[in-house]
């Protein structure tokens, strides 16, 4: 059956306000093809996405008589048409991380009296996508209610989380939630960009058989007005691609290095990885030499033997119970960190992980009503946070979405605020400081751009940069909440040797979450793993 066009791009380049953000674009999807857009963090990627989501533009490169001239000699192929916009919608990270700002803009639980603000639950945020804006405290309509019977609701997964605030739920249970919307607005295109970042077993399995079914679906219909949405997947590596997919475009270097069929990618895949396999080992090795010499220079700033302050205990929980209302997310919860134990944690979407993390660094306030000791010292005995995040390095959704309210600090600043424990840089930087950025930008690829701001970085970079900051001072313990989310193979392989690094330093004690067993460090020799709905909630396993 003859193909049909949905998306022509011929000899067009992408720009936004700033200017041209990538030279010369070809590339035609048609009807029974299923696309995967893929390459590395700030490659080109990423300014295609926002062009297809309509945030960037395709415009053509030749002046418009030219172009015509040119269309026509082409039997009247168009240089751009577009046949879903104003009808895209994007899932991502990116989407997911200002959901939660939304959330928190329109926070009102200090005006209530003695009372929280949930915010916005799932219903009400999917029902928006088909109805608009619902205003807080008025009639709900109709729609709202009849959602359970939306077969949207059960493919995505999020009927049991429906009447929860979005506030209250796991990263992977946010994006269910944006994935859900996007089905019921009926949107014609749809771009699930990294979806499988951080998600449980469940949670890909369900979104796997989601994309499937949808892809497979669009790999039959013919129609150029399918009722089904058209699917786009944009992923940073190369892994658990769908069996669905039949054509791949990768970008690299603000330029296409692949445009073909899945068959012909993953064999040009192949023989570029066995060319480049000897050059990363050297890099590899070159990289933790200078990682090692900047973990002595460190401890010379900072001026502590803390191998000799701490004691080997670090943390310490008991009988710890955390919740809301009757939902205990925490239940007689045990368990302690001792000096150079590296803990892997472990468990599916919603079981508490982010919620013990935060009991640690003290943006969960009801550390102060359980028995939780850090460094030795009871929380609410009198330390301030600032005295024990002096001694921790973090790396999180929260702190992401945080630094992405400050998109203008540049680079090096961001990375030396990981000595001030603080957002942003509010102090002048010292020298050592400062050549301390400096070497830490350039082992991570960045040697140049260390005035170059947050907000310009891909979600990816962004993600390196704030890796770099919470490792930057060789914390006594390094908390990592899925910290390769978003990442690239190459930007994660350098990630996973420099935490390799650091574990090995014996300054350092990781406390690691993942999901991705690709991830797991061999030093992660203590696993803890959280089971939801169990009883006991938690189980400890000891390699």
């Amino acid at each position: 059956m003859e193909k049909k066009a949905l998306i022509v791009i011929n000899d067009c380049h992408i720009e936004n306000k700033k200017g041209t953000i990538l030279q010369k674009l070809d590339w035609k999807m048609q009807t029974g093809e299923a696309w995967l857009v893929i390459g590395p963090n700030g490659g080109g990627k990423a300014a295609f996405v926002d062009a297809l989501a309509g945030n960037n533009q395709f415009v053509p490169n030749l002046p418009v008589s030219n172009a015509t001239q040119k269309a026509e000699s082409f039997q009247s192929v168009p240089l751009y048409t577009n046949l879903f916009e104003k009808s895209v919608e994007v899932v991502s990270l990116e989407r997911a991380a200002r959901l939660i700002e939304e959330e928190r803009e329109l926070d009102e639980s200090e005006y209530l009296d003695g009372g929280v603000d949930i915010g916005r639950t799932g219903r009400v945020f999917i029902a928006e996508g088909i109805v608009g804006p619902i205003k807080k405290g008025s009639p709900l309509p109709p729609v709202v209610k009849e959602l359970d019977a939306y077969p949207e609701i059960k493919l995505c997964g999020v009927q049991n989380i429906l009447d929860r605030g979005i506030k209250y739920m796991s990263t992977g249970e946010i994006r269910r939630t944006l994935l859900a919307r996007a089905l019921v607005s009926k949107r014609k295109l749809l771009i699930l960009s990294d979806p499988f970042a951080g998600l449980d077993a469940e949670s890909r399995g369900i979104l796997l058989d989601f994309f499937n079914t949808i892809a497979g679906k669009q790999l039959t219909d013919q129609k150029l007005d399918a009722t089904f949405p058209r699917i786009v997947l944009c992923m940073e590596r190369y892994v658990e691609i769908p069996e669905a997919i039949t054509n791949v475009i990768e970008f690299s270097e603000g330029k296409v290095s692949f445009c073909g069929t899945k068959a012909d990618f993953e064999q040009f895949a192949k023989e570029r990885d066995a060319k480049g396999a000897a050059q990363r080992e050297k890099e590899r090795k070159e990289f933790c030499e200078s990682v090692k010499q900047m973990s002595k220079e460190v401890d010379k700033v900072m001026g502590v033997d803390t191998s000799k302050e701490l004691s080997d205990t670090l943390i310490e929980m008991n009988n710890v119970n955390v919740g809301w209302d009757d939902h205990k997310v925490l239940r007689n919860f045990n368990w302690t960190l001792k000096r150079g134990e590296h803990w892997l944690i472990r468990g599916p979407n919603g079981s508490g992980k982010t919620t013990l993390l935060e009991l640690i660094t003290g943006d969960n306030m009801q550390v102060f009503s359980n028995d939780i000791k850090i460094f030795g010292a009871r929380r609410g005995s009198g330390e301030t946070i600032w005295d024990i995040k002096h001694k921790l390095g973090i790396v999180s959704y929260r702190l992401h979405v945080e630094y992405r309210m400050l998109n203008g600090t540049s680079l090096r600043d961001v990375i030396i605020s990981g000595f001030h424990d603080s957002i942003g840089l509010y102090q002048t930087a010292g020298d050592v400081e400062i050549a301390a950025a400096e070497k830490w930008l350039k082992l991570a690829g960045f040697e140049g751009r260390g005035k170059e701001t947050f907000g310009s970085l891909s979600y990816g970079e962004q993600r390196a940069i704030l890796i770099l900051r919470a490792a930057v001072k060789c914390p006594p313990v390094l908390i990592l909440d899925e910290p390769c989310h978003g990442l690239d193979e190459q930007f994660r392989q350098k990630i996973l040797d420099l935490l390799d690094v650091i574990a090995q330093s014996g300054t350092t004690t990781l406390l690691h979450v993942t999901h991705e067993p690709s991830e797991v460090l061999a030093c992660e020799k203590h696993i803890l793993e959280l089971c939801p709905n169990q009883e006991p909630m938690y189980k400890i396993i000891v390699k």
